[in-house]
């Protein structure tokens, strides 16, 4: 009896184990930056653009890693300009070959075409805010919609594998 108590004790741990590993959280630093209110903020650097160089870049999104397993991700956003508002939001791509919807007037993509699932908002400059979301497995695009800046080359790829 003892012994088939103490396989039952295993299992149950094992399974504990288990269920401790599938909920563990997935840590994501991720950094806005720009080179200042000063410089020439360019433009035509939109995902999927044609001729994209994102060298030229004078903005941008640097994630610690550009994959996560599914699950729980908390992405930890620090805004790293000295005097531009940035914001992080996590597009899920429907169609990676696709551009996110963007609509050139209010330069900015079109959030209610959008596929969003979530949002670090309106971050000061020097300032950080913590998102934590639950993603199943696809492709992904950190960006920021201040105006102008995705089109600036705000943004980064981001995959949640399996």
């Amino acid at each position: 009896m003892a012994l088939l108590g103490s396989a039952a004790f295993a299992a149950a741990m094992a399974l504990g184990l288990s269920l401790t590993a599938a909920s563990a959280t997935t840590a994501v630093d991720v950094r806005l930056w720009d080179q200042g209110a000063g410089m020439v903020m360019r433009t035509g650097m939109t995902y999927q653009a044609p001729g994209l160089d994102l060298s030229k870049a004078t903005q941008g999104v640097r994630a610690s890693r550009s994959s996560a397993p599914a699950g729980v991700i908390s992405f930890k956003v620090t805004n790293t300009s000295k005097d531009t508002v940035h914001e992080m939001i996590i597009m899920h791509l429907e169609d990676p070959a696709q551009p996110l919807p963007y609509v050139v007037s209010d330069a900015k993509v079109d959030e209610s075409k959008a596929d969003d699932r979530g949002e670090v908002p309106d971050l000061a400059p020097g300032k950080s805010g913590t998102l934590t979301v639950t993603l199943e497995p696809g492709k992904y695009l950190l960006i920021c919609n201040q105006p102008k800046h995705f089109a600036a080359g705000m943004w980064a790829p981001f995959e949640v594998t399996r």
